[in-house]
């Protein structure tokens, strides 16, 4: 029986994990077969703000699993049926990215060790100290959350191209790819300078693939996102009681990469304390949690990221010289997609296979007006703002093709259909289209005669008919006399 469960604790005892209550929801599976904890545990942990499902056994545990999906399970290890062990290894294959917490008695903690042996994050005792609960289900979370992002890493660089990360054809992009592999075999820190959504992060990762710590994990920072004091703890981890709210100790992002890389966003955002220690992790490989004072070894690789010139920051006081040297040990500088040839149509193709099957449309290509005007425009928003404008046309797209029509107004103006196309400013493609088509106004909708008039064969105005598909024309046509 989970004895201290019978009753609520005091809210005094209580107090810590009350705080903790709008920090720690997450989906909680429950599996016991002791009806009265088992509802008693649970209700408490509703009361903490989790979400909450019960199983009376294993097996139903299993059939949870289906329609539930926890982060945390926390299940007993003497079952009848299924025992515990069983229902571990089973949970573990269902929900990879599950944290899963065994309950068992002072007498059988021989078999929790068993159970972390076999991918048990932790265990509780009997009975339950509920404080003492939160806090391990607290950090099961935390260990959910990172298994799960990391599992989302490993789908996203399968659905990338054989060079590894970047989906490509421009020289220089390649020659910067082999620059990243090289710098991934070595122990140098390195620099990813370029605008906002050309791809940083997926340099980042390129080098950390190509590196002996490539197992290890790829742990990313976006240090714009986050406040000076979170960004601390976020970093370095803190202990119990270093701020209000930290009921427990925590590890940071840096102990979350340990053997592996720390990849770190906009780097030029960070505060003056955070530079310093970051300059002494650099320097003498360990750190200090917040609010703690012990040296904690680290081996971790930095790489960083900014769209800023950090040189100008150093002139300028706002960013420490002798950090600036030791992380810009290599320098990748990525050039915007705008100057990428012929990046556009390979990414646009790219998104559109994605965007195409994630909404169960049978498109196969883009059409010439539309990649027309895709290699028209600037990309201010680079990768990432093509990737958005081709997710916008697909869900326009009614056809076989993507169209300039379906494109968004901001890349390409939608022009008056009766106004004839601007020269210089028009492509020799819409040029021909605003001639067959209103060759064909002017001729009733007669292909042979159309065609008479342009010198080309009605065949030829016949197939431009079926490119122009669903594009405004400069004009509603009159049905064909043919």
């Amino acid at each position: 029986m989970l004895m201290s469960l019978a009753c609520r604790p005091n809210p005094l005892v209580m107090a810590d994990s009350v705080v903790m209550k709008s920090q720690s929801r997450g989906r909680v599976l429950v599996v016991d077969d002791e009806i009265h904890a088992r509802s008693a545990f649970a209700e408490l942990l509703k009361d903490e703000g989790f979400l909450v499902e019960t199983a009376a056994d294993a097996f139903k545990g299993l059939g949870k699993l289906e329609e539930f999906v926890p982060d945390v399970i926390i299940t007993d290890l003497k079952m009848p049926g299924l025992d515990g062990l069983t229902f571990l290894e089973k949970a573990k294959k269902a929900v990879p990215h599950a944290s899963v917490i065994v309950m068992t008695a002072f007498g059988t903690i021989s078999g929790a060790v068993e159970a972390m042996k076999r991918g048990a994050h932790n265990y509780l005792a009997k009975p339950i100290d509920f404080p003492a609960a939160i806090a391990v289900i607290q950090r099961a979370l935390e260990n959910a959350r990172l298994v799960q992002e990391t599992i989302k890493l490993r789908e996203r660089l399968h659905e990338r191209n054989a060079l590894g990360h970047f989906v490509t054809e421009d020289a220089r992009v390649r020659e910067m790819l082999d620059l990243a592999t090289q710098i991934g075999q070595s122990k140098a820190t390195a620099l990813v300078v370029g605008e906002t959504g050309t791809g940083k992060e997926l340099v980042a990762e390129t080098i950390h693939n190509a590196s002996p710590r490539a197992a290890a994990p790829f742990v990313r920072v976006h240090c714009a996102s986050l406040s000076d004091a979170l960004l601390e703890s976020e970093l370095f981890g803190h202990e119990k009681g270093a701020f209000s709210g930290a009921v427990a100790r925590r590890d940071g992002r840096i102990a979350q990469a340990e053997g592996g890389t720390l990849f770190l966003d906009d780097i030029h955002e960070i505060s003056a304390l955070i530079q310093g220690k970051l300059l002494r992790l650099l320097e003498s490989k360990t750190l200090e949690r917040v609010g703690g004072t012990e040296a904690i070894t680290a081996d971790v690789r930095i790489l960083t990221a900014t769209d800023h010139d950090l040189l100008e920051d150093v002139k300028k006081g706002t960013f420490r010289e002798d950090l600036f040297y030791r992380l810009n040990v290599m320098t990748i500088a990525l050039p915007p997609l705008r100057e990428r040839h012929g990046d556009v149509n390979a990414l646009a193709a790219f998104f559109l296979k994605r965007y195409a099957n994630e909404n169960g449309k049978p498109i196969d290509g883009i059409g010439e007006d539309a990649l027309a005007a895709l290699n028209r425009y600037a990309w201010p928003g680079n990768v990432r703002e093509l990737e958005n404008v081709i997710e916008h046309a697909v869900v326009l797209c009614d056809g076989p093709r993507i169209r300039k029509a379906h494109l968004p107004s901001s890349v390409a103006p939608h022009d008056d259909p009766h106004r004839p196309p601007t020269i210089p400013g028009s492509t020799i493609q819409a040029l021909e289209r605003y001639a067959i088509l209103r060759t064909l106004e002017h001729c009733g909708g007669s292909t042979s005669k159309a065609a008479m008039v342009l010198g080309i064969s009605a065949r030829k105005i016949q197939y431009k008919l079926h490119e122009y598909d669903g594009v405004p024309g400069p004009g509603p046509l009159p049905p064909s006399h043919d």
